[in-house]
């Protein structure tokens, strides 16, 4: 069968655009970086009080904020976050990650094959879904009639573990990054207008109730459902959930287009001078800034100078 890439659409977003960060609010910050480090392997880069910013080799990946009390996050009937993906550079990386994860007292993750990806699957303390994942080759990802060809069947866990070194595990390994970002909305028809008409990302696969959207020809940075949330409401304010996450843009010039996208939709934005500040439909908060954040500190500062965002 022919196979083809999708062309992107005349406003779209730069190409280069990748997801940047994803902050979360927890219940307990210490039971939360202890499952971070040592179940998921992320490494601390800075802890200030009731915040914390994780990573890898020096790349900024999560941020998480305690909430005392909040109540865990329940996939069924509100919008928000249904999983982000950290993305490891090999097959041999998954199964490293996954021969050591299995020692832990954690629950074993759920797994999916996608075609263009192999994906495991779990929850951490507070409910937030996180996917683990490594990508084929692109040249491998087979496009019909624009829309990339994604599955759900069953991954070969034994010729992953057989791929990987039995070496001391020393945590996720230079080069992990956050792969995407997975939503639960609303509506389909209302985040396609949202996320392609005036984002300006790519649509690389529909269906009545999910849309997956890229820059750049990748098989997805986000993905949007209505599985649980069809025309629900954003989760309670005591649950733990998603506080924001931000788009890493290549350029000035990238960051004005999109300003000037949402000017022209008369979408109401905030230019906090690093970032852009937006919400969704559902209210996701969303920061659009060049680049990626240079240090945990500029993360941090960033995070509390968006708390009031509204």
């Amino acid at each position: 069968m022919a196979t083809m890439e999708r062309r992107p659409p005349a406003q779209a977003i730069d190409p280069a655009t990748r997801i940047g960060v994803v902050a979360l609010t927890v219940a307990n910050l210490e039971r939360s970086l202890e499952f971070y480090t040592t179940a998921l392997g992320l490494s601390v880069a800075r802890r200030s009080g009731a915040e914390a910013v994780l990573g890898v080799d020096g790349t900024l990946l999560l941020l998480l904020r305690e909430q005392p009390g909040a109540l865990p996050w329940m996939i069924d009937a509100m919008t928000g976050l249904y999983h982000f993906a950290i993305l490891v550079p090999s097959r041999a990386d998954l199964g490293r990650w996954l021969r050591h994860y299995l020692t832990t007292d954690y629950p074993p993750p759920g797994q999916g094959d996608h075609l263009v990806s192999e994906a495991l699957y779990l929850r951490d303390p507070d409910g937030h879904g996180i996917e683990v994942y490594r990508d084929r080759p692109r040249d491998g990802w087979r496009w019909i009639d624009g829309q990339v060809q994604m599955g759900a069947g069953p991954i070969d866990v034994r010729g992953m573990l057989a791929e990987a070194p039995d070496e001391l595990w020393t945590g996720l390994p230079a080069g992990t990054c956050l792969g995407h970002v997975h939503l639960q909305v609303g509506d389909i028809a209302t985040a396609e207008a949202f996320y392609h008409g005036v984002l300006g990302f790519d649509v690389v696969a529909r269906s009545t109730s999910a849309l997956f959207v890229s820059a750049g020809g990748y098989h997805h940075h986000l993905g949007l459902n209505t599985w649980h949330s069809r025309d629900a409401a954003p989760a309670p304010s005591d649950t733990a959930s998603l506080r924001f996450f931000s788009l890493a843009l290549p350029s000035d010039e990238a960051r004005s287009a999109v300003a000037a996208r949402l000017a022209s939709a008369n979408l109401a934005f905030q230019d906090e001078g690093d970032a852009l500040v937006i919400r969704d439909p559902w209210q996701n908060l969303i920061l659009l800034r060049v680049g990626p954040f240079a240090s945990a500190e500029d993360a941090l500062a960033l995070q509390s100078a968006t708390s009031g965002s509204g």
